[in-house]
């Protein structure tokens, strides 16, 4: 329910530092804080001149030819074409050459299943943009649920006008495929931060920032209102307020027949939020701690503590999974039923519920495992039944997820209690227990599986045993191939951190990859917000990076000269998700430098193992992962070749002032503090640089409007380092976007063919 987003920064007003309020910490002299008034003409002017400078470094022959490689890969026809059910149709939204911004579509199961499907265009956003004059990026759609027997017709729809995270929401009818006028009393939301959910037809609950209602610090929606058709933002009825220094509020309603409900979430911090239910016009608030996960499904409430949980005398791990019935949660009852205890190899990453069971995505020394849990029957090692789901090759990362948990279609073979069924043909009626089976890695093209969960019956088991859950899977969708997958093979290694904690990594590379240290290698990571980095396929980084080759080179005196290709590596460093809450709280505020500590270990690694080398390695992160890659920059230049930045957080002493970085206190801390920016300070890129340093060469890129970590942190570091003298410093900034730094396929390959090809000519384009 999360959504992320900002306000404009403020304008710059002098040179030096701005005055701090009274008690916080001083901010150092800024030469360059005129950058961050981020649409001023002199400040896009030396934007402009900052892309021509690095467009005629990068943009030669071999960048075209990768450019147009990796638009073949994001534009081929031949991708999967996910597709989400609401009722009797699964829709899909495509991008591809002919249509840059896309297709809003639907189809049958029938048509689906049988490879070519036949689809039904709802909208055309190129059509619309070029309609509308305003280049709309979509950000998908809110179905209202229909009466029993009636057909999902209705949908708020959201679009951004600039590929940032505020959205415009208008009401869309699917059979008429057109917009709801406004004139006869359709919904049509101004352009803001924050959430729309209906309650009814005539009713939506919305919290947002646009037509002037209040914002938080972090400039996320501070008030939710329930507004009829016909009301204005301003004359809907106020429902839910927050602090002014909290995140952000969001109100949602559950309209899952017999179990409706309407809730209101504050959430504190990125970490922090409580959750309230409305009942009898009043808010009930869950009493959980805050830092304490919550999530309902019809009877039950689930609770995922992000730290150890204290409930009448026993201790429950971080990372837990806990269940308890919603309402006798509320009426003061704390049985608690565990349905997953972490261990120190074993983290729950997601679950999600079918109508009857409930699906526990893990990964096991970040490799998938998936557990199927029946509330019905009781467990062993789980209160509920467990059952393996045979599904998850090694190195590998599977997701399971639901079709449609809310289908109740009659007609259905399974009515939970241990029928026969399996996929069914035409409209899959009675797909409640039916679920997506999402399987990638490295250098497996992904593919889609659909299954179906149902009870063995009692005369199938030995009397007095629980009931076990069967699966029946049929393979819907395999990915094409986009490049020589079997020439290569993944690897999991180990490194040790610092304090001797083992960090795990995956290299993928040629399987006759010769360890002399003169590979190409980048090295990618986040570490952060408790983000999980797993396998996944590829085909731009095939074609960009492994598939690509060095001029003929020698491995060794009197050895046969060859041509190499890049080690693709990616490090799962403390910060990140991997191992659950602990894996994340442990480089979280003042254990940051065990994230880099660990990405350099990682690094370390990778030269001992004659892998590569100072000069052929380079490492490659976005967002968290710039700053990441930003304190390799400024901490261990001795180990880069090359960083690609981007997107990034770099000036930490002013993060929480601009775009959304207020919200982010919770991850790196308060820099206004004394006492917590002396910690800070020790990881802000922008204050570490030096003079008289060997820095690797540098590529900076952003996007003017990302509304969420801005351009402005990218700006002022590039500049700075240009200013210092440092050679081989270049940025890029994308005058569209969002956070992505692309709208659309062709920004998307120009955006990731600036960064392979800088990296690339920085590493394997000069002798070692």
């Amino acid at each position: 329910m999360t959504t992320t987003a900002a306000v404009p920064p403020p304008a710059p007003d002098q040179a030096a530092g701005t005055i701090p309020a009274a008690g916080a910490a001083p901010e150092p002299v800024d030469e360059n804080i005129w950058l961050e008034d981020i649409y001023g003409q002199e400040q896009l002017a030396w934007v402009r001149e900052q892309n021509a400078r690095t467009e005629e470094l990068l943009e030669d022959a071999e960048y075209t030819d990768l450019e147009g490689r990796i638009l073949e890969v994001l534009d081929s026809t031949d991708r999967i074409p996910m597709v989400g059910k609401h009722g009797e149709w699964y829709y899909n939204f495509w991008k591809d050459r002919e249509n840059p911004r896309g297709l809003w579509r639907r189809t049958s199961w029938d048509s689906y299943r049988a490879g070519s499907p036949a689809w039904d265009v709802l909208l055309d956003v190129d059509a619309l943009a070029a309609a509308e004059g305003q280049d709309w990026v979509f950000h998908g759609a809110n179905f209202l649920r229909p009466a029993a027997g009636e057909p999902h017709r209705r949908a708020l729809l959201a679009f951004s006008p600039d590929g940032g995270d505020a959205n415009r929401y208008r009401e869309f009818d699917v059979e008429a495929r057109g917009f709801v006028d406004p004139a006869d009393g359709g919904f049509d939301l101004p352009t803001g931060k924050g959430n729309a959910s209906w309650l009814d037809g005539d009713t939506l609950l919305v919290a947002t920032t646009a037509d002037g209602l209040p914002k938080t610090t972090s400039s996320y929606a501070r008030t939710g209102v329930r507004l009829r058709r016909g009301e204005s933002l301003t004359q809907a009825e106020r429902l839910f307020d927050i602090p002014e220094d909290h995140m952000m509020a969001i109100v949602a309603h559950d309209s899952t027949p017999g179990f409706e409900r309407t809730f209101a979430l504050d959430w504190i911090s990125f970490f922090e939020k409580t959750t309230s239910v409305l009942r009898d016009g009043e808010w009930v608030q869950i009493d959980v701690p805050a830092d304490v996960n919550l999530s309902s499904h019809r009877d039950w409430l689930l609770f995922r503590p992000q730290r150890d949980w204290t409930v009448n005398g026993t201790t429950h791990p971080a990372g837990s999974l806990l269940a308890a019935g919603f309402e006798d949660f509320l009426a003061g009852g704390r049985d608690l039923a565990v349905l997953f205890t972490p261990d120190p190899h074993t983290s729950l990453q997601s679950w999600s519920w079918t109508r009857d069971f409930l699906l526990l995505n893990l990964l096991r020394d970040v490799s998938s495992e998936i557990h199927v849990l029946d509330p019905r029957s009781p467990g062993t090692d789980s209160a509920w039944a467990v059952t393996v789901l045979d599904a998850c090759p090694p190195l590998h990362d599977v997701n399971a997820f639901a079709v449609d948990d809310e289908d109740d279609a009659e007609g259905s073979d399974d009515d939970g209690t241990g029928g026969t069924a399996a996929v069914s043909e035409g409209t899959a009626p009675g797909a409640g227990n039916d679920f997506w089976l999402v399987a990638t890695g490295f250098t497996t093209p992904t593919t889609l599986t659909r299954g179906t969960l149902t009870r063995d019956s009692a005369s199938d088991r030995t009397p007095g045993t629980p009931a076990s859950v069967a699966s029946t899977h049929e393979m819907i969708r395999t990915s094409p191939s986009f490049f020589n997958e079997v020439a290569y093979e993944v690897q999991q290694h180990f490194a040790v951190s610092k304090d001797g904690t083992r960090i795990p990594y995956f290299q993928v590379g040629a399987k006759d990859l010769v360890l002399d240290g003169q590979n190409p290698t980048q090295l990618s990571g986040y570490g952060g917000f408790e983000i999980s980095r797993t396998p996944a396929y590829s085909g731009a980084i095939g074609r960009a990076w492994l598939e690509r080759r060095t001029e003929e080179s020698t491995s060794a005196e009197g050895a046969a000269p060859h041509r190499r290709g890049g080690v693709y590596v990616v490090a799962n460093i403390r910060g990140g998700g991997e191992y659950g809450p602990s894996w994340h709280r442990a480089g979280l505020q003042g254990n940051r430098h065990r994230a880099y500590e660990d990405f350099a270990a990682v690094a370390k690694d990778l030269i001992s193992r004659g892998v590569t080398s100072r000069e052929r390695l380079g490492c490659v992160g976005g967002s968290n992962g710039g700053l990441l890659v930003g304190n390799m920059l400024t901490q261990y230049p001795e180990l880069f070749g090359a960083v690609s930045c981007g997107v990034p957080l770099l000036d930490m002493r002013r993060y929480t002032k601009l775009s959304a970085g207020y919200s982010w206190i919770g991850e790196y801390g308060d820099p206004d503090d004394p006492e917590q920016w002396e910690s800070i300070k020790t990881f802000s890129p922008y204050h570490l640089l030096k003079d008289g340093v060997d820095y690797p060469e540098t590529f900076i890129w952003t996007a003017t409007s990302d509304d969420r970590v801005g351009p402005v942190q990218a700006r002022k570091m590039a500049a700075r380092m240009q200013a210092m003298g440092i050679p081989n410093v270049w940025f890029h900034e994308a005058l569209e976007g969002g956070h992505a730094g692309a709208s659309d396929n062709r920004q998307a390959a120009a955006l990731q063919s600036r960064s392979q090809h800088f990296l690339w000519r920085a590493l394997a384009g000069r002798e070692a």
